[in-house]
């Protein structure tokens, strides 16, 4: 049997293997390298199923249109390709971060009603005792208020403290081998808005303590166990520092008052 193809019928190819399950045993198919139409491929299928005794081929040595579109659509396989995405890691294995929320201004006294007032000379906050019309030496603070995406273990806030009107905050790092607390310029404020809990910025960051109303505690979140304090003396050389919770002679509790 003949075909208007470029096709030819041989035995023992390699090419022919996927194809020798569909024809009579016996018979194998080469496909020859010609150049290659749908309308050819078209007429192998029908030589094929014409071998194998297949039912509705047209039998005419031409098919239609419709008998094409059959033999492709029956011929066609499905394939279905699945990409494997890398599932995101679950919330514990997530680094936790802390990001800034809002921010407002105010002003700390300690328990003592000591105020806190910047030495821009020795760049230190001393807490001194304020009278009559020296109440402008106060320093205000803008306080930055900060939320965790996973929860921490204290029920503080995470706060950043830094000095109204400019680019100083307050910092908690070791010097002399203990926590001190530092004043330092930040000349990008917007490294504070997101800060990583692995980062070295968390030097910037304390949880603050309520313990009563306006009255709270600041532990930096860097060091735990470690407080802003001042001392419990009418010393105005003394300045604003870390101590230990239970450290003498020391003010860990401070009312942060706010002005809007």
């Amino acid at each position: 049997m003949e075909f208007e193809s470029n096709y030819s019928l041989i035995k023992n190819t390699s090419e022919s293997t996927a194809w020798s399950s569909k024809l009579p045993q016996g018979l194998d198919l080469e496909v020859s390298h010609h150049p290659i139409t749908m309308r050819h491929i078209a007429n192998l299928i029908i030589a094929m199923e014409r071998f194998k005794g297949g039912e509705g081929v047209t039998m005419g040595t031409e098919f239609k249109d419709k008998d094409l579109l059959n033999f492709l659509l029956e011929s066609a396989v499905e394939e279905h390709i699945v990409l494997e995405l890398e599932s995101a890691p679950p919330a514990s294995r997530r680094e936790a971060g802390f990001s800034s929320t809002s921010q407002y201004e105010c002003s700390v006294t300690d328990s003592e009603n000591k105020c806190w007032v910047l030495m821009s000379e020795a760049m230190e906050l001393h807490a001194m005792m304020l009278q009559g019309g020296s109440g402008y030496h106060k320093v205000h603070l803008n306080l930055s208020t900060y939320v965790t995406p996973v929860p921490i273990e204290t029920k503080a806030r995470p706060v950043a403290l830094g000095i109204k009107g400019s680019n100083l905050y307050l910092s908690c790092s070791k010097s002399g081998g203990r926590p001190t607390l530092h004043l330092e310029e930040v000349a990008n404020k917007e490294q504070l808005k997101s800060i990583s809990q692995q980062s070295d910025m968390v030097r910037f960051l304390f949880y603050r303590r309520n313990t009563g109303v306006d009255i709270s505690t600041l532990e930096s979140a860097g060091f735990r166990n470690w407080f802003i304090s001042t001392d419990m003396q009418q010393d105005n050389t003394k300045q604003v520092d870390m101590c230990q919770k239970a450290a003498p002679n020391r003010l860990t509790t401070f009312t942060i008052q706010r002005h809007n």
